[in-house]
């Protein structure tokens, strides 16, 4: 199985910002935001951890807003890539399945799980316009879901509507960072497994 860390991730941190300050302070705007939440954290917090003076977070972001909501489009852009690249080349659809549910748990427990619980838990902290900026973002990864739940479909290999089975999968990876345990006895393929088994008929 292809892994879903590939071209996409080519020079970029392990939270999927580059390496430039931006993104280094991307990165420590995420892990602050997911430890102490949005709302409790200044910008003096976010340019202590990067080592830059207050105002200089101001040459990059007007203000700390700007800032969680960068977070998030760059880590959806980022998992969309490569959610794309985890199915690529990929025929069957119940194992284009398995890649997504696989690719998806990683996004939320490994290398981007400070942005994948900010995009979560602190989407209420956005107003309502940037809200939907931000999903008309995800859009095109939820698109690349509903596709192949659709293959599914017509393969008949699932028996609920696309759409929901997609928010039924939604609700099974999303919590997943509150619980699941890397080192503990059940594995993240294993998780994967039972996922798409709950999945398909």
């Amino acid at each position: 199985m292809k892994s879903t860390v590939g071209k996409a991730s080519e020079g970029l941190s392990v939270y999927g910002m580059d390496d430039s300050p931006r993104g280094k302070l991307l990165s420590a705007a995420a892990r602050l935001f997911r430890d102490q939440g949005f709302d409790r954290t200044t910008v003096r917090d976010i340019a202590r951890e990067v080592g830059l003076q207050s105002g200089s977070i101001f040459h990059h972001f007007a203000t700390k807003e700007d800032i969680l909501q960068a977070v998030m489009a760059e880590v959806i852009s980022f998992n969309t890539s490569r959610l794309r690249e985890a199915i690529e080349g990929l025929t069957c659809p119940t194992e284009k399945l398995k890649a997504l549910v696989r690719s998806e748990l990683r996004f939320i427990v490994g290398d981007t799980r400070e942005a994948m619980t900010v995009l979560v838990y602190e989407w209420r902290c956005l107003s309502k316009e940037r809200q939907q900026e931000v999903l008309g973002m995800r859009d095109e990864y939820e698109q690349i879901w509903l596709e192949v739940l659709t293959e599914l479909a017509a393969a008949g290999r699932l028996t609920t509507k696309p759409f929901i089975a997609r928010r039924l999968i939604t609700g099974m990876t999303s919590w997943t960072n509150t619980w699941f345990d890397q080192a503990g006895d059940l594995t993240l393929d294993e998780l994967t497994d039972t996922i798409t088994q709950h999945t398909c008929c």
